[in-house]
């Protein structure tokens, strides 16, 4: 048996309204599920992005509390192609890079950070192999 992905990855952000704008509006990333005042979901690829308000989480007797505190991170892979065309959106839709780091085989990936302080990466295809 192995593990072939991970399917969702999770974030708790403050207000699902500004995380749409961020992440449907700026980044481009599809919305495919909401509930008004407790979740928002996107497609990222063949993976799914989850974001809940935490604490109306903890509410819910259908399913586990989805909840956590602080700042998370995570890396959108795009095709090395993208990779500049991807720094160059962000940088127009002036939000700050944090840092742009070299790695093996003179790739580079990007950090910036999202409206609720989550560390975001765009990373390009290749680099963990």
């Amino acid at each position: 048996m192995t593990i072939k992905q991970i399917k969702e990855t999770c974030l708790y952000v403050s207000d699902l309204q500004q995380t749409a704008h961020f992440y449907h509006n700026l980044l481009g990333l599809p919305i495919i599920g909401q509930v008004e005042d407790r979740h928002i979901f996107f497609r990222a690829g063949t993976s799914v992005l989850l974001c809940f308000i935490a604490d109306k989480t903890k509410v819910d007797k259908n399913l586990p509390p989805h909840d956590g505190y602080g700042h998370l991170h995570l890396a959108f892979e795009v095709s090395p192609e993208e990779y500049a065309a991807w720094k160059e959106k962000i940088q127009a839709l002036n939000i700050a890079i944090e840092k742009e780091q070299e790695w093996k085989n003179q790739l580079h990936s990007f950090y910036f950070r999202d409206p609720d302080g989550h560390l975001l990466e765009i990373v390009p295809q290749g680099i963990w192999e």
